[in-house]
């Protein structure tokens, strides 16, 4: 069985679960604390980041972009009712990709960074510091203008990127699970972005997900109710 290296609050590592699950791939999960830099994991991942894939055979597949590839590229190995991360013509794959790029990286840059980081990894990290209430803030109004943008979008498609779910749906459903699990997204202000998660959050992928716990953080209390 494949293995996967991941953190709980990791949204990377989430959107990865997300996928591996909806392509009906079976993992073993290893949590994995990246602020340690354990040896054994710099050789796996010299960028000491999450989430990395041991597939059954062959190397290690570091980061969230490779290992969503893999899954895209080895299509035609699993059921022809499995997912696929990145459906449709050349042009519907790649709006899903652009939306990808958009919440791997300037949500994560402008909210997750800002309130996940802050608030869980600053604690467990080597220094363990208090967040920084400036970027908190930061993070928060960030986020509300990323939730008017995914409310446009639920309200001009089926999904995110198109007609069809794809990894755009789970890379964003990742990043919004794990500021959920903090109690940190307003969803009473944007009903259709909520519409659409709830969507997402019933799938049996997202199962796993609800179950998880970190230690010195209790979940918010509609974090695995599936009616908010």
């Amino acid at each position: 069985m494949a293995n996967l290296l991941h953190h709980p609050l990791c949204a990377f590592s989430r959107s990865i679960r997300l996928a591996l699950s909806e392509c009906k791939v079976e993992v073993e999960l290893n949590e994995e604390r990246p602020w340690e830099w354990r040896p054994e994991f710099l050789t796996l991942n010299p960028a000491g980041t999450l989430p990395v894939l041991l597939p059954d055979d062959g190397p290690p597949i570091a980061g969230v972009y490779p290992i969503s590839e893999w899954l895209s590229d080895t299509m035609d190995e699993r059921p022809l009712t499995a997912f696929e991360p990145f459906p449709g013509d050349a042009a519907a794959r790649t709006e899903v990709r652009r939306l990808v790029d958009w919440f791997h990286r300037k949500f994560y840059e402008e909210v997750t960074d800002y309130l996940v980081v802050e608030k869980v990894f600053r604690r467990f990290g080597p220094h363990g510091t208090s967040p920084d209430m400036a970027a908190m803030r930061a993070g928060h109004d960030n986020l509300r203008y990323h939730m008017t943008y995914i409310g446009h979008l639920t309200e001009t498609r089926s999904w995110l990127a198109g007609d069809a779910m794809s990894f755009a749906d789970l890379a964003a459903a990742a990043h919004l699970s794990a500021l959920d699990y903090l109690g940190e997204v307003p969803w009473d202000e944007f009903e259709t972005a909520k519409q659409w998660y709830a969507l997402v959050k019933s799938r049996p992928s997202f199962r796993p997900l609800l179950q998880d716990r970190v230690a010195g953080f209790i979940p918010a209390g509609t974090y695995a109710d599936l009616d908010f």
